[in-house]
């Protein structure tokens, strides 16, 4: 109804100013079109979300230390370390009438107390049930008591459409529950940086800080997606704002009803994205697609025929334009199922069929904690496997040694941190976690020279202990 009225106004804008004027309205219906009804069905289920957070910081002893004048002639003295309790405020949408909310993990981060308000005042204490820092997503959970929980519909954000009107329902700035409008942007948006899956539905609908976590909800009132997160040079709204797709939330449900644990579908794949005169040379008949780079011999990808070089352009007939769109298409799919990739190889469009697995640990991944007079102490370190390289991010290599953490010691001190790649030691190569510290209890020297692989940067750090 909605959209074709708008296509009408539309139109009408189109005709001359004669036929412009010719055209009334036809009912009273169409003299008060209001987004009212919509908002009655969705807003019950967007709650607001209040947290505690304790945090640590060093008592001034003197009070001209934030004085940067005296600050610089170092007259101020610290004191002991004190806790103070930060709140913050965000929104989460009710999406289970059993009490599953979902928001940002960035907006009960760290939280030491959550508390849940719905829009008609009931206030529930809530526990995070999935905590998902990848996606930027969590599932909180609360117990239904009195009046049954308005949970909101889950739409399909894989059947929206650029131009399609929606609403941004949340509480911005904390003034309370707030309705916008505005239409779809953009599909598909990636590259954004914030999460490894990160592949958004944008909107001009207003969302300012405060509204993260709340819905964006379609002109049926179904949620389509979790607003998460604006693009601002001031901190407020300029009508470019990014939603996570239900697709995705309806993934992060599923694991925190089954678990509380997420394993995402393994495919074996490294892709890097098709540039222009790639397009050109493989005789693609459109941009877009993720260029295979290497398929690991293990893996579901090559069971099915996938082999280096080959271009995936859609999967499940769902079109894929960069390798971002890729991972996130696979993470959407439950282990298990056959999933239709096609492949441009050869000049030609081909379809294979692949089956969905977990991540398998092989190697093991013989975690350890590095101990002794070296620059790696402090370190828990282990193989990488394709379980490894999912927990920790992808790492783009098949095999080595991954460090987990460095919360002590000389590798923190190194500024050494989780999804470094330990590549040698003083010119050894250290290819598992038993040659690395092999190589790291043999050594008897002051000075040393460890290789690191951090993201695409091979870095050579010179270390004397």
């Amino acid at each position: 109804m909605f959209r074709y009225i708008a296509a009408l106004v539309i139109a009408l804008f189109a005709m001359p100013a004669s036929a412009q004027n010719a055209q009334v309205p036809q009912s009273v219906q169409q003299m008060q079109l209001s987004f009212a009804p919509i908002v009655k069905r969705s807003s019950p289920a967007v709650v607001n979300i209040y947290t505690k957070r304790v945090v640590k910081e060093r008592a001034m002893l003197n009070p001209f230390m934030n004085d940067p004048f005296f600050g610089q002639l170092g007259l101020g003295l610290m004191g002991p370390m004190r806790d103070r309790v930060e709140s913050a405020l965000g929104s989460g949408v009710i999406v289970d009438a059993g009490g599953q909310v979902a928001t940002n993990t960035h907006v009960v981060k760290g939280a030491s107390e959550i508390r849940v308000v719905t829009a008609d005042g009931r206030e529930f204490e809530a526990e995070v049930a999935l905590n998902d820092e990848k996606t930027d997503l969590a599932m909180l959970r609360i117990t239904p008591r009195g009046a049954p929980l308005p949970a909101i519909p889950l739409g399909d954000s894989d059947a929206i459409e650029v131009g399609d009107l929606v609403l941004a329902i949340g509480n911005p700035f904390g003034v309370g529950q707030t309705v916008t409008s505005g239409i779809i942007s953009a599909l598909n948006r990636t590259g954004m940086g914030k999460t490894d899956y990160g592949y958004y539905i944008q909107t001009d609908a207003a969302i300012n800080p405060g509204n993260s976590g709340g819905a964006l909800v379609d002109m049926q009132g179904r949620l389509i997606g979790i607003n998460s997160m604006i693009f601002s040079r001031s901190g407020g709204s300029l009508g470019i704002g990014f939603a996570i797709p239900t697709s995705m939330v309806k993934a992060v449900m599923f694991a925190a009803s089954h678990g509380g644990k997420i394993v995402r579908a393994w495919s074996g794949l490294q892709a890097q994205p098709m540039l222009p005169d790639m397009t050109e040379k493989l005789g693609l008949p459109s941009s877009g697609g993720a260029l295979i780079k290497s398929v690991n011999p293990i893996g579901p990808a090559s069971r099915a025929g996938i082999k280096m070089g080959d271009v995936i352009t859609a999967i499940d007939g769902r079109a894929i334009q960069d390798p971002e769109a890729l991972r996130f298409r696979l993470a959407t799919v439950a282990l298990g199922t056959p999933v239709k990739m096609t492949l441009w190889r050869d000049g030609k469009l081909t379809d294979v069929t692949m089956k969905t697995e977990a991540p398998p640990e092989k190697p093991a991944a013989d975690t350890s904690t590095l101990q002794g007079r070296n620059p790696l102490s402090g370190a828990t370190v282990a193989n990488i496997s394709p379980a490894i390289a999912e927990e920790i991010g992808e790492t783009g290599q098949e095999m080595g040694v991954v460090i987990m953490s460095a919360d002590s010691g000389n590798a923190k001190r190194l500024g050494l941190g989780r999804g470094d790649i330990v590549l040698s030691v003083n010119g050894t190569t250290t290819g598992t976690v038993q040659s690395l510290k092999d190589v790291l209890k043999t050594q008897v020297t002051q000075r040393w020279l460890i290789q690191i692989l951090r993201g695409d940067k091979v870095s050579n750090l010179m270390i004397t202990l």
